[in-house]
């Protein structure tokens, strides 16, 4: 009996395999907000090279390439924290303020 505990205890801790492709999609979309910044603001973040690498190869593919990088982006964000990401991308998008003329 006591080893149907411990079954039932790992089942339970392990996320449900929806909560994991959440967690996947909400990386990669992390990844593709990445490939939006310019190229200060990406050295401004301490991104691993081959992340970087992914980044500046998918400013350059169009068509269905695109995806299938964006794709690779998502998986090596896993291997990254993406809290200190996400906090510089909610400073940088406080900081922009909405272009326009200037009342006179």
């Amino acid at each position: 009996m006591v080893s149907d505990e411990f079954a039932d205890d790992e089942h339970e801790e392990r996320p449900s395999r929806s909560a994991r492709k959440r967690a996947a999609e909400g990386l990669q979309k992390l990844g593709v907000r990445l490939v939006a910044l310019r190229e200060a603001e990406l050295a401004a973040l301490t991104l691993p090279e081959e992340l970087l690498a992914a980044i500046q190869e998918a400013r350059r593919l169009r068509g269905p390439a695109i995806a299938r990088q964006y794709q690779y982006i998502g998986r090596l964000m896993r291997d990254v924290d993406p809290e200190p990401i996400e906090r510089a991308l909610a400073t940088r998008a406080g900081n922009l303020r909405p272009r326009g003329k200037m009342p006179r």
